[in-house]
């Protein structure tokens, strides 16, 4: 990422990438790069798709609302996908919030954003559709080319109970309010496998109001889990998301 162009324009499109092959804007980004951007005949941006890499392409005009870019040449090559591969689980919450939350999670690195229901969530039908525009909005503006996935909801209880056959390999880090003793990092490092090896990993917040004290238990118990705290105070479920995030990605993750 040393030398990523951080200045010209960016855009997700959902086609094939092909070079010098035409590839039509729809209603929404035309009007966005037309009307929003100002952009004109000829003008350069970047776009992508989670697919084949970032290309640099020029726009061409077709009329007042319609619109067509123009691939010119590859300028990043599309990542593997374990090349980020930090799940993010999560209890709903309201929308606003949500869709902040979804961003940030992007953001930090996240590879898949999976809703957990719990006994306390707040928001029972998260609007998964939306999450997904937030997705791609935040790879647009942080300069990633994958696409996280949004997962369907599921209980928090079906979620653990499968986890041993659904995904035996990644390890659980959650945040325990009832942890006030330990600092976060030294706990951390006690995943680290042999030879300093990490295992794929997911970060699991709580709704407003934690988690109840069976969820807890039950996450204590589980040998794929590992609690950390995040201070001594009481955070919202939004803050404590991206200090958790933070704390995985600079002591486990991409930051290091």
């Amino acid at each position: 990422m040393s030398h990523y162009d951080y200045k010209s324009q960016r855009l997700w499109v959902e086609q094939d990438i092909i070079e010098k092959n035409a590839i039509p804007c729809d209603r929404a980004q035309a009007n966005y790069l037309l009307n929003v951007l100002r952009m004109e005949q000829d003008d350069a941006m970047l776009i992508f798709n989670g697919r084949d890499g970032e290309w640099r392409c020029e726009l061409h005009v077709l009329g007042r609302k319609k619109a067509a870019l123009i691939p010119q040449e590859q300028v990043r090559p599309q990542p593997q996908r374990q090349d980020a591969d930090l799940h993010y689980l999560f209890a709903p919450l309201k929308s606003a919030r949500i869709d902040y939350m979804a961003q940030k999670a992007v953001e930090m690195g996240a590879s898949q954003l999976r809703p957990v229901m719990t006994q306390h969530t707040q928001e029972r039908r998260p609007k998964l559709d939306k999450m997904r525009l937030n997705v791609i909005e935040a790879a647009e503006q942080c300069g990633i080319l994958q696409i996280a996935d949004v997962a369907e909801p599921v209980s928090f209880t079906k979620m653990l109970d499968g986890w041993m056959e659904s995904d035996p390999n990644r390890h659980i880090i959650f945040c325990d309010e009832g942890m006030t003793d330990l600092g976060p990092l030294a706990i951390l490092d006690t995943i680290r496998g042999e030879g300093e090896a990490v295992p794929p990993l997911a970060v699991l917040i709580g709704p407003e109001g934690g988690f109840s004290k069976e969820e807890r238990e039950r996450l204590l118990d589980c040998e794929f889990v590992t609690a950390i705290p995040l201070g001594p105070r009481i955070l919202r479920a939004d803050t404590a998301a991206i200090a958790a995030l933070a704390l995985v990605q600079a002591q486990l993750g991409d930051w290091t």
